[in-house]
């Protein structure tokens, strides 16, 4: 694809991004229309109290926070694409969602639901950091690791703190707890405030700049160590510091929302089909098409099954799920 078709491929992305928040505002509980969405967005004073508490303290937070997950999702699984060479690579499988999620799960088995609304993202986020810096000293130590091996210390990081959150919630004080840690498990943005974004911002724009960045290393990774050695490109610091962000990235991400599947897979190879393997138009539209995802999962997921309760990420793996098996279907009968 030519520069050109890229640029109208995001500009198109970025207009379907923007239709997707006023219709994402416009839904819910309390329905309002065009005209009342765009009014209280563009002048929040005259809005009526009701309506601007819905749409400014409710409903745009929660956008919000639902496209810096999904371009962040995205735009990892791109990079996990390239430096595992693996295609069905995704920003879980160092094992960096795990151990936000046995973070979360244990913060929840501790009572943080209440008034402390920082407990469970930043316990979550802790589990994160930990693994990540754990799978730092592995690459550290042994350097001679292949992708084959990194993706089977992430099965195996995963497979344990699949056992301690099991045994959490095996020895939880009330159903209550095991209810919320079940729901955090599914991935939700219920509830999501101006400080979860504030939260999530900071690392998820700072990291998914710097992988902007690494655009010519993914591009020569992607076709193999090798390839990448002659290029110029040190291979294994580059490989382990690709990794560290896209895994504090995912940290981050996971530990507001809980553990959503299908972003970092699906949106990668759709995109790619549009606009090919270059990594300096992959990443870029990786990131909007991520945003786009995840905003229309969670506007489906608050409006369209009246009073039973989805969560985004039950929304994200029923469309998701589907469409990836089709792409990798597609992917090898061609």
């Amino acid at each position: 694809m030519s520069r050109k078709s890229a640029w109208a491929a995001g500009i198109f992305g970025g207009l379907l991004l923007l239709a997707t928040i006023v219709l994402s505002l416009a839904v819910g509980v309390v329905d309002l229309t065009l005209g009342e969405t765009l009014e209280v967005l563009f002048n929040r004073s005259s809005a009526e109290p009701t309506v601007e508490a819905v749409v400014w303290s409710i409903r745009l937070p929660r956008i919000i926070v639902a496209m810096l997950v999904g371009a962040a999702l995205a735009t990892v699984g791109t990079v996990m694409q390239a430096i595992l060479r693996n295609p069905l690579a995704e920003p879980g499988i160092t094992g960096v969602s795990a151990g936000a999620a046995v973070g979360a799960v244990a913060a929840i088995m501790l009572g943080a639901t209440g008034s402390a609304r920082w407990g469970i993202p930043l316990a979550a986020f802790a589990g994160a950091a930990a693994v990540s810096f754990l799978l730092l000293i592995i690459l550290q130590t042994r350097r001679d690791l292949g992708t084959a091996t990194i993706i089977l210390v992430g099965v195996s990081f995963s497979a344990l703190a699949g056992a301690i959150i099991n045994m959490l919630i095996a020895n939880a004080r009330e159903d209550s707890l095991v209810r919320s840690a079940l729901f955090w498990l599914a991935g939700d943005l219920e509830l999501r405030t101006w400080d979860h974004v504030l939260l999530l911002i900071g690392p998820v724009v700072l990291g998914v700049t710097f992988l902007f960045t690494r655009t010519h290393a993914l591009d020569a990774l992607s076709l193999g160590e090798s390839t990448a050695a002659t290029s110029g490109i040190n291979v294994t610091r580059e490989r382990i510091v690709l990794l560290l962000v896209a895994s504090l990235v995912t940290g981050a991400a996971v530990a507001v929302s809980g553990v959503i599947s299908f972003v970092g897979l699906v949106v990668p190879h759709a995109i790619r089909i549009v606009v090919g393997a270059s990594h300096a138009r992959l990443l870029p539209l990786s990131a909007v098409g991520g945003a786009l995802f995840l905003a229309l999962a969670d506007t489906v997921a608050r409006g369209a099954f009246g009073s039973v309760i989805v969560q985004t990420g039950v929304v994200a793996a029923l469309v998701g799920a589907p469409i990836f098996l089709f792409l990798l279907l597609k992917r090898q009968s061609s």
